[in-house]
């Protein structure tokens, strides 16, 4: 039965396999509770994922990972920001719900 530790693993690699598709550098990754959000990009380029992501789809992990790699080139969730969602993570709006 895989473990906490597993599942917080994988989405580092998924954060990896993300980075290199987006043409961003591998940011320092930190998996912890977060109550009001999945993920967060700080300014210094750390992206926080939340624990309890390793419990969602696949796909909705990769819109959360995409969505925050993304603000390492786009700071704001402006026009250009959705253009890069739209062209990477099509489906990203249906899958844009509030924790």
């Amino acid at each position: 039965m895989p473990t906490s530790d597993d599942g917080y693993e994988a989405l580092r690699q998924r954060v990896e396999q993300w980075s290199a598709r987006l043409s961003v550098p591998v940011p320092r990754v930190r998996v912890r509770d977060m109550s009001r959000k999945w993920g967060s990009c700080s300014t210094i380029g750390t992206i926080t994922l939340a624990t309890d992501l390793v419990n969602q789809d696949v796909g909705f992990q990769d819109f959360v990972i995409a969505h925050e790699l993304l603000h390492l080139r786009v700071p704001n969730h402006g026009k250009l920001f959705k253009v890069f969602m739209t062209a990477h993570v099509p489906d990203w709006r249906a899958l844009d719900i509030m924790k």
